[in-house]
């Protein structure tokens, strides 16, 4: 499962998102601000309450850009199939 934590007009987050829907990833968007108990969870995964954060099945990204995504989706890559894990 692939979860982002965003904040609105966070063109961290909308870059982070641009990323993915480029690459036709599936994920679920979390608005921390809207949500307290999504905050709170972004908190507690990351160390922190900057934005953008990604979960990639219990693996953290947090406060990033494009090119911070694409080393860390790079490393998640399953090397034996040269494919990304969704």
């Amino acid at each position: 499962m692939i979860r982002l934590f965003c904040k609105p007009y966070c063109s961290w987050c909308v870059k982070a998102m641009r990323w993915l829907d480029a690459r036709a990833v599936k994920y679920e968007i979390l608005d921390v601000i809207s949500d307290p108990e999504a905050y709170d969870e972004m908190v507690r995964l990351s160390g922190q309450s900057c934005a953008p954060v990604i979960d990639v099945d219990g693996k953290i990204l947090a406060d990033f850009g494009p090119e911070e995504l694409a080393e860390f989706w790079e490393k998640l890559s399953l090397p034996e199939q040269g494919k990304s894990p969704h």
